[in-house]
């Protein structure tokens, strides 16, 4: 006869109470089905996770819930057919549970509320078909009912645990697959955006932002769980670990891309790019591209939308030019000794930042309003170029864009 056991070891079960297990589960079974539908109508009221399945899941219930009764009326009266695993039954629920996504607290105490159903069937029994013969040896038995109910308990457990991950690997890289294409630029291929709007939970037309922090090293977070910072301030998000990089998408909705920034500073720790707004999921892959740019245009942690960082992005993206644009913008000023030229170009960018007054930058430098003039001449001189004129200023200005020689 199959004894299952809890935690620790039990003692001996008397023959007295082994009888009474086996008469008394006999009766019950012959009523099972009446004892399937009372179990199934108060798990239902008791618990709304199971409340809100549909009327297929809930006959799955019922036939569940009776399966479960029966195989545990089998182990109390040593039964279990021949070949079968006493938790076989157990293991099943756990993992169609995980599967539906019932909360294992939830299955656990629909299950205790089972094993209470069938002390209760046990003890009617006794009263009722056996003139109260076993009243007094089920006392003996309850200690192998309840661990009968722990044991089954715990098997569920794990087999609920284990689906519960493997359902989340699965999603996990569902998810991923979608991502990927959508990051490919094949989301306008047919069904892919509405199928990848199901999975991610975004939706598939309407305003979004993508986002792209770099990684640079296995350690690096640039982002500090964006997705709950954003949650609480009531947006909807999908965030993404790439081999080199942090993705997320962000619908809008009726917010503006400024609200979304604001939310989001909290969990910036490293550089991060925003596309321009895109119209749906099919957009993605330009939007990830142009996210991407504007990460790489930052040299110190922050946000950048790509469209506060156009000069920098167009530089970015032509590298080739850069040492090109050097030269021409600054001529024989990048001949200098480095400490001089370090002086001049700190002047010029003074200069321009000011608009071009020689006053306004000197309240920046610290210095004389004549000193920035004297230094401005020198810079116009070895540069050829004049402030004043629009065209050698943008020129000017990329040329400090590019950053320095290396």
């Amino acid at each position: 006869m199959h004894i299952p056991t809890g935690r620790s070891a039990a003692r001996p079960l008397p023959a007295s109470a082994a009888e009474a297990l086996l008469t008394l589960s006999h009766v019950v079974l012959d009523d099972l089905d009446d004892l399937a539908d009372r179990l199934t109508q108060m798990v239902l009221k008791r618990e709304p996770s199971y409340a809100q399945l549909d009327l297929v899941a809930h006959e799955e219930l019922r036939n569940g819930l009776r399966s479960n009764v029966q195989r545990g009326l089998q182990s109390l009266a040593g039964d279990v057919p021949q070949g079968a695993d006493p938790q076989d039954v157990s293991r099943e629920t756990g993992r169609q549970r995980a599967r539906q996504g019932i909360p294992l607290e939830a299955v656990l105490r629909a299950y205790r509320l089972g094993g209470r159903m069938i002390w209760e069937a046990l003890l009617t029994a006794s009263r009722e078909h056996c003139a109260g013969e076993y009243d007094g040896v089920l006392l003996d038995a309850a200690g192998k009912v309840w661990r009968m109910i722990d044991s089954s308990s715990s098997a569920l457990t794990e087999a609920y645990r284990e689906e519960e991950a493997r359902v989340r690997s699965q999603e996990l890289d569902r998810r991923n697959l979608f991502v990927t294409a959508l990051l490919e630029g094949r989301g306008d291929e047919p069904g892919l955006a509405r199928e990848a709007a199901q999975t991610l939970g975004l939706p598939e037309d309407g305003p979004l932002l993508c986002l792209v922090a770099p990684v640079d090293s296995p350690r690096d977070e640039p982002l500090h769980a964006p997705h709950d910072v954003l949650a609480t301030r009531g947006f909807v998000s999908s965030w993404h670990v790439r081999p080199a990089a942090v993705a997320g998408l962000v619908a809008l909705g009726d917010r503006s891309v400024t609200e979304v920034l604001r939310a989001l500073e909290p969990a910036v720790t490293g550089r991060v790019g925003v596309s321009p707004v895109i119209d749906g999921l099919a957009e993605v892959g330009i939007a990830y591209g142009m996210a991407e740019t504007a990460a790489h245009t930052l040299r110190e942690p922050g946000l950048a939308t790509l469209d506060d960082r156009l000069p920098e992005a167009l530089l970015l993206r032509s590298p080739e030019l850069l040492p090109r644009l050097r030269r021409v913008a600054f001529g024989k000023l990048r001949d200098l000794p480095e400490a001089d030229r370090q002086v001049l170009l700190g002047t010029l960018e003074a200069v321009l930042a000011c608009s071009g007054s020689a006053t306004h930058a000197a309240q920046r430098l610290y210095c004389h309003r004549n000193t920035v003039l004297y230094r401005l001449q020198r810079i116009e001189t070895l540069t050829g170029r004049k402030v004043a004129d629009p065209r050698d200023r943008m020129l000017l200005t990329l040329g400090l864009m590019a950053g320095p020689e290396r």
